[in-house]
């Protein structure tokens, strides 16, 4: 590493010492309902200690092992590698009830499933390499900004970069990470596959919400990563990758970008869920100021709740839909095309900004005491903000690249 790297603080992430897979019996097992049966499960294990993961600033340990040991991270692996190869509609349903308990951590987790997909898009050579190698599943973060150096050598790159956002680093034993060539035209993103001790992760993360990610910077210095671990980003973005074609499951042809949307709004409407169901708890027990009455026999309060659950559960509505279209768009034979990729990507913006609208309508009827340290009310306020602040979920953007489609203009962005 470069003199400047030297100092700077390095976060106690926790590799793990693998070992722990699942046995083939078990998997064999393991069906859709019984997962998310496992998942629901975890869920007052998760909420328990949701205000742990924010004061340490990443997933608990105890917390992450028992989502290890649930098998919930064999789900986008490709049966080919022994994975369970389960469908979008059951990684919803999963995934819901970890983001009702924790936020932060059900963020984490379902990045980290959805990653697994990412590394089926590479080609045969890494895939073999991975899932065949020793790793029936990775733990890995995908990061893409700033995009890496990457500088061509005899077999492959020189990677050096720092990357933000590495959400999943804390407990990661693969990277993903993006870089470009200098120089050349036309620019291309590629997606690099390495292992986690090759990197440096850098203690960055001091956020005022989605604190329990432990989201930290990471760093590598002229890292040679061998060609076969390398993936141009536009094969994904549009559906038809190595693995596209390497596994006949239409989810691998899915477009990358609606499936990361998909992937990143799933804890908020599950925060959501909970927040208003936290309000609804507190409008039995909630006496107002000045009055004898309590909040539930108010009528400004009953609309409040009603407002924020027909903001959830619409939210819920849009969400399965766009996973049925995302669904659509892989089966269709072709690559998708930017304004499929559009009008998917402003639906789920939209689900991600009903699921703020129903934290804020609860947490502004909730009065001072919702804002106590020990309230999950703040944090659910903290976190839904920090996650609609994903380039993803910028609503006018996406409204914007929407609009520009509907009026026959090109987009205006590469990011569709």
């Amino acid at each position: 590493m470069p003199d400047d790297m030297t100092s700077l603080q390095l976060a106690d992430r926790r590799i793990p010492a693998g070992g722990d897979w699942l046995s083939r019996a078990a998997l064999d097992a393991l069906t859709p309902a019984e997962l998310v049966a496992r998942a629901e499960a975890l869920r007052p294990l998760l909420a328990a200690h949701a205000a742990e993961a924010e004061a340490l600033r990443r997933p608990v340990d105890t917390v992450w092992q028992a989502l290890r040991d649930s098998g919930i991270f064999y789900h986008f692996v490709p049966r080919a590698y022994g994975g369970l190869e389960f469908d979008l509609e059951t990684f919803i349903d999963a995934m819901l009830p970890l983001g009702e308990g924790c936020a932060s951590t059900g963020w984490v987790a379902s990045f980290c499933v959805e990653h697994n997909w990412m590394l089926a898009q590479f080609p045969k050579a890494a895939q073999d390499e991975i899932f065949g190698g020793g790793w029936p599943y990775v733990i890995a973060p995908g990061v893409t900004m700033p995009p890496g150096k990457a500088e061509p050598v005899p077999g492959g790159y020189r990677l050096t970069g720092r990357w933000r956002w590495g959400t999943g680093v804390m407990h990661a034993d693969w990277i993903l990470a993006a870089g470009m060539v200098p120089g050349e035209a036309p620019p291309r993103m590629l997606f690099f596959a390495f292992p986690a001790s090759e990197a440096q992760v850098i203690d960055t993360w001091h956020m005022d919400g989605m604190a329990g990610t432990g989201s930290n910077d990471i760093a590598t210095h002229e890292l040679f990563v061998p060609e076969h671990r390398v993936i141009d980003m536009g094969h994904m973005r549009e559906g038809r990758a190595p693995g596209a074609a390497l596994h006949p499951n239409p989810i691998y042809r899915m477009p990358m970008l609606p499936f990361l949307g998909i992937t990143a709004v799933i804890p908020a409407v599950g925060l959501a869920r909970s927040a208003v169901a936290a309000f609804r708890q507190r409008l039995d027990v909630r006496v107002l100021h000045g009055t004898t009455t309590r909040q539930g026999e108010k009528p400004a309060a009953q609309m409040r709740l009603a407002r924020a659950d027909m903001e959830v559960r619409s939210a819920e509505v849009l969400l399965r839909d766009a996973a049925r279209q995302v669904m659509v768009v892989a089966n269709q034979g072709s690559p998708s095309t930017a304004e499929q990729r559009i009008h998917l990507r402003v639906q789920i913006a939209w689900v991600m900004d009903a699921c703020r609208r129903a934290v804020r309508e609860v947490c502004e009827a909730s009065g001072s005491s919702a804002h106590a340290l020990d309230n999950p009310l703040q944090r659910a306020l903290r976190d839904v903000n920090v996650m609609a602040s994903h380039v993803v979920y910028d609503l006018d953007l996406a409204l914007e690249l929407q609009g520009r489609a509907l009026v026959g203009l090109p987009p205006n962005t590469a990011l569709t």
